[in-house]
């Protein structure tokens, strides 16, 4: 198909087949044999995953791409390609060309030589960033103030290289950043052939986007609440399927059978998923407006969506800086039986008072009680009633590795140098690799599309 053929009363059918890096696979497996698609998105980065992608790429060049890439295709690419379904994703993370080239090496592998493999690069805008006196939108700071601790900055992409590569014929595109809805977008306007700037069918084909962008969560896996909203079937959660017509407009539903369930309130929640202004929502190719969207079961398992809008795009791109931030050092402990709560807090006070006495260097700590006060907080946590078990937790920020290191071997230490009865002890150190947002102009994203063919 492409844009330039008729294309009224057609339905073009999109997959959702990961909503994160780490997702469950077989329910893609599923979309791709069952769903009757013409296309299957992996939307897999996340705000830190890049800046993660390229440490691994510093150490290997040929590496950097999402860890599950080779396993995803594996299990879904032989399927995609017999039934002519294209594939659409960002798992090239911060190395798009030698993910392209694994995709290519497993084609091979599976007795399809001639599939066409698109890389879109020009994300990366490191060094453009290092050079200019750009500002940090979080604190105003200049970007030159993160100094050598800065390790990636990675401009939001849009359509348009995705919609090249489609229109070169690729069976596989694969990318670095791009605005997750793209994934979605760039195959509505390579198939009906959407002006650039008709911009309320690209809002509404966003909105479309955004719906499936983080697959399971529309199909009630973030939905469900036993006793409040009950769905059946997570343990084999179906992913959502995008039926999208000419004008934009959609339905939303999943492939039978499956678990799970699409209904409009499911798609409510998932259409107000991180989602700031629903009058604003900027993206590299639209400020979509979903202010007016309409939202209607039309069956089991099929919720009709309408009314997305746009606006003319800005003139900058969301940048995501990543850079070394610190390191974390953490302990954890179990007390369980009477008197747990209070073995418990013992604990912790001596593990306050040991990185005390041997002088550890941390710029923030943590003393928590899992279970009794960890995540709503001390006052918010007074009125439980006492739990039969509890497990305490030390966490602290710091500024070398080895600091971060003697916060677990603390907690550790408490199994025979602290209160009784404790157990399950674990400890962990990790650098941290934060983010920071800075605005770029479009123009400086300069992208292009390289082609893996036989």
């Amino acid at each position: 198909m492409n844009g330039t053929t008729d294309t009224k009363g057609r339905v073009v059918r999109i997959g959702a087949g990961a909503g994160y890096s780490g997702d469950r696979i077989e329910p893609a497996a599923e979309l791709a044999e069952k769903g009757d698609l013409d296309y299957l998105i992996f939307e897999c980065l996340a705000e830190r995953t890049i800046a993660i992608g390229q440490q691994a790429r510093l150490a290997d060049p040929d590496k950097g791409y999402d860890p599950l890439l080779a396993e995803r295709m594996h299990a879904v690419l032989k399927t995609c390609a017999d039934k002519g379904i294209r594939i659409v994703t960002n798992m090239g993370a911060a190395n798009p060309l030698a993910a392209a080239r694994r995709i290519r090496e497993i084609a091979r592998e599976l007795g399809l030589p001639q599939l066409k493999v698109a890389a879109v690069s020009g994300d990366d805008v490191l060094q453009v960033v290092r050079d200019a006196g750009f500002s940090i939108e979080d604190n105003g700071q200049p970007v030159a103030s993160l100094g050598e601790r800065l390790i990636s900055a990675n401009a939001y992409l849009g359509i348009a290289p995705i919609v090249e590569a489609l229109q070169g014929g690729a069976d596989v595109v694969v990318t670095g950043r791009v605005a997750d809805p793209a994934l979605v977008l760039a195959p509505l306007v390579h198939e009906f052939g959407w002006a650039a700037d008709d911009w309320d069918k690209l809002g509404q084909g966003t909105l479309v986007g955004h719906l499936l962008e983080c697959a399971g969560q529309v199909t009630g896996g973030y939905f469900a609440d036993p006793g409040k909203k009950d769905v059946a079937g997570l343990a084999r959660l179906g992913f959502p399927i995008g039926e999208v017509s000419a004008d934009g407009s959609a339905v939303i539903t999943k492939v039978p059978g499956s678990g799970g369930q699409v209904t409009a309130q499911t798609c409510k929640e998932q259409l107000l998923y991180e989602l700031h202004d629903p009058r604003s929502y900027f993206t590299p190719d639209v400020v979509a407006d979903f202010s007016q969207a309409q939202i209607a079961e039309i069956g089991p398992d099929r919720v009709a969506v309408s009314g997305g809008r746009g606006r003319p795009r800005t003139a900058t791109l969301k940048t995501t800086l990543g850079y070394r931030d610190s390191f974390t050092g953490e302990g954890q402990i179990s007390y369980a039986g009477p008197g747990a709560l209070a073995r418990a807090q013992l604990a912790l006070e001596i593990v306050r008072e040991r990185l005390q006495l041997t002088g550890v260097q941390a710029d923030e700590l943590r003393f928590d009680l899992i279970g009794v006060n960890a995540i709503c907080g001390v006052e918010m946590s007074a009125a439980a009633p006492e739990p039969f078990e509890v497990r305490a937790r030390v966490a602290g920020r710091t500024a070398t590795m080895k600091e971060a290191v003697r916060i677990g071997n603390e907690v550790e230490t408490l199994y025979t140098n602290g209160p009784a009865g404790g157990g399950g002890a674990t400890k962990a150190a990790r650098e941290v690799i934060a983010v920071l947002s800075m605005l770029l102009p479009r123009e400086l994203a300069r992208t292009s599309v390289h082609f893996e063919e036989s």
